[in-house]
């Protein structure tokens, strides 16, 4: 989003998630090979017709515009890639509404609701497929815990929001995702510039990342947003983060359950998981509104010692009392009905930089938790696991 600006924002971040991997450079994944060559002071350039500027319709392609093969020629000579190449990828790329409609941000108005959201994420059918997936995946689970430190239910809860562990990776282009969100991205966004700064930045990375790799750069399919693969990964997020943890000699996140289990992990090494480290901690609040407002002022960032939050009203359960590190005050609202509070940890902040959002972060818990409970029960021979 993953990562990730993963697919919620990816849907709502997204997800927004080292260098890469000795091996990242080898393949994305089992496509037929696109001869690219190498970078050239090609005059080939101009050879492209550019008959117009502005916004196409609907699925024109970007061949006939002359302001975005311009910024074609300035990629390839920013990133070293062969002219001809990027104007041939970028110009069979095709605009699409759908794609400039999905990435503005829902209408102010519409309220919260931790409970609503929650049904999304943690329920029978997500719980049965991440059964499944951890028995599949047990011994690469265990591996990935092993080296990172990130407990096998996170990883678990990850794939299993992203993207229903592989059934739902995105049917869009990503070129064309990318293309639209860079050419076009709608100017009705608030945060317009930032964004699309952001989506050039991913496209580019993207061609870079395809032309080294030998991969078709319009055969692969993601989200709207152009994140890819089971765990969502964004383009410059596959660079930084994905590994080849099934020792094949490449990275492939569409078809290696392995390389995703170990993408995952790496990714949540790198934004400093502490290992052991609860989540989260249940609280009360028993203080005034100022109290709770002064609290809520560093958002997500863990910024309170225990001493600090109970003196403002927050009341913390034993374990959270022996708390060394800061702690952030969460809120997840639930509509008309009263607000659910806990305080989260630096790990909770830590899947907050897959996804930008605390709901985010706490269904992607309380998936993993609840699949780590059907597997104790399918376990000790009670199969009614998904509740």
């Amino acid at each position: 989003m993953k990562r990730h600006f993963i697919a919620i924002a990816i849907a709502l971040a997204t997800g927004v998630f080292c260098n890469v991997s000795a091996h990242a450079a080898t393949a994305i994944q089992t496509l037929p090979y696109h001869p690219m060559g190498k970078a050239t002071k090609s005059k080939a350039k101009n050879k492209a017709p550019a008959i117009r500027t502005g916004k196409g319709a609907e699925g024109t392609a970007y061949v006939n515009r002359i302001d975005v093969m311009v910024q074609a020629d300035a990629i390839a000579e920013r990133r070293g890639l062969d002219p001809q190449w990027v104007r041939d990828a970028i110009g069979k790329a095709r605009y699409l509404p759908a794609v400039a409609r999905a990435i503005l941000p829902p209408a102010a108005g519409v309220a919260k609701n931790w409970t609503a959201y929650r049904s999304r994420f943690v329920e029978p059918i997500r719980i049965k497929a991440g059964t499944r997936f951890w028995q599949a995946n047990r011994e690469t689970l265990e591996r990935a815990e092993a080296e990172t430190g990130v407990p096998a239910s996170i990883i678990v809860g990850i794939i299993g929001v992203e993207t229903i562990y592989g059934q739902n990776t995105g049917n869009f282009r990503v070129m064309d995702a990318l293309a639209t969100l860079t050419f076009d991205f709608p100017q009705a966004h608030p945060k317009a510039a930032a964004r699309k700064a952001f989506f050039q930045n991913e496209l580019e990375e993207y061609l870079a990342l395809t032309s080294r790799t030998r991969t078709d750069p319009l055969a692969l399919r993601g989200s709207y947003a152009g994140a890819m693969g089971w765990p969502q990964f964004m383009p410059s997020s596959w660079v930084k983060y994905a590994v080849d943890f099934d020792g094949d000699g490449r990275v492939d996140l569409f078809h290696s359950q392995a390389d995703v289990i170990g993408s995952v992990a790496n990714y949540f090494k790198a934004f400093n998981w502490r290992p052991g480290m609860p989540t989260h901690y249940p609280i009360q609040l028993n203080g005034t509104d100022a109290d709770k407002a002064a609290l809520l002022v560093p958002d997500i960032q863990p910024s309170f010692s225990v001493a600090e939050m109970s003196e403002r009203g927050a009341v913390f359960d034993p374990s959270g009392q022996q708390h060394a590190g800061p702690l952030a005050l969460i809120e997840l609202q639930n509509g008309e009905a009263p607000a659910h509070y806990v305080a989260g940890t630096e790990n909770f902040y830590a899947i907050t930089r897959y996804n930008w959002s605390s709901y985010y972060a706490m269904a992607v818990i309380e998936l993993g938790q609840a699949v780590a409970k059907a597997m104790a029960e399918s376990s000790s021979g009670n199969t009614d696991t998904a509740q």
